[in-house]
């Protein structure tokens, strides 16, 4: 069984994960982590509902506070399926559960990847983002997921997808549905504040003008 750690978020891969620790329950699971070196799960609750998330390892306690709460940073490893979950893990207060793991395919679909930094420079631009982020190629799409605006069903259903191209592809389609949008925000942001000012047409030639 794998001892899991219910929130309502995603965590990738790779991604580094700082969390704030103070219920009783997983300030034993973080002992147990550094005591035994074992890794959790942290499974995503969505829509009242338990069954992706991805198992994570502890890499330090930042900090610990004199009430007991502690400050941990963790790290993403691999993508699991929830078969059965059990409120208490033997023995213990945290939860734990029967998981199934994935090993994604994770080739590197260049021209893909082109496209979607394209189309994420193109969003930071209309978004006139300060210091945005930069990725090079090569990168994985986990990377950028949670930096393109993605709402957490949509993180959530990344997390389902089991091949790199996969989500490469729905990331790009996610920037080519956004963009718009966000064009025709901006676009209403200045018709806004155009209203009230004094207005500069240029005069129309009424030459070819019929009634």
């Amino acid at each position: 069984m794998l001892p899991l750690f219910p929130l309502p978020t995603v965590i990738y891969p790779g991604e580094r994960l700082p969390l704030h620790i103070f219920e009783k329950r997983y300030k034993q699971l973080i002992d147990d982590c550094e005591r035994e070196g074992i890794s959790f799960g942290i499974p995503t609750y969505i829509n009242k509902k338990l069954e992706y998330g991805t198992e994570v390892k502890l890499q330090k306690i930042s900090k610990k506070y004199p009430d007991g709460k502690i400050d941990v940073l963790c790290v993403g490893m691999r993508i699991f399926k929830i078969k059965n979950f059990h409120l208490q893990f033997s023995g213990k207060l945290y939860a734990g559960g029967e998981v199934e793991f994935f090993d994604d395919e994770m080739s590197q679909a260049e021209d893909l990847q082109k496209e979607l930094l394209k189309s994420i420079t193109i969003l930071y631009v209309e978004l006139t983002i300060e210091n945005p982020p930069v990725f090079g190629i090569p990168f994985a799409s986990y990377q950028v997921a949670h930096k393109i605006g993605l709402a957490l069903d949509q993180e959530y259903h990344l997390l389902k997808l089991r091949t790199e191209k996969e989500r490469l592809r729905y990331l790009i389609a996610h920037l080519e549905a956004t963009i718009p949008i966000v064009r025709e925000m901006n676009r209403a942001k200045n018709v806004i504040k155009m209203n009230g000012h004094f207005k500069n047409f240029d005069p129309l030639d009424f030459e070819d003008f019929e009634l």
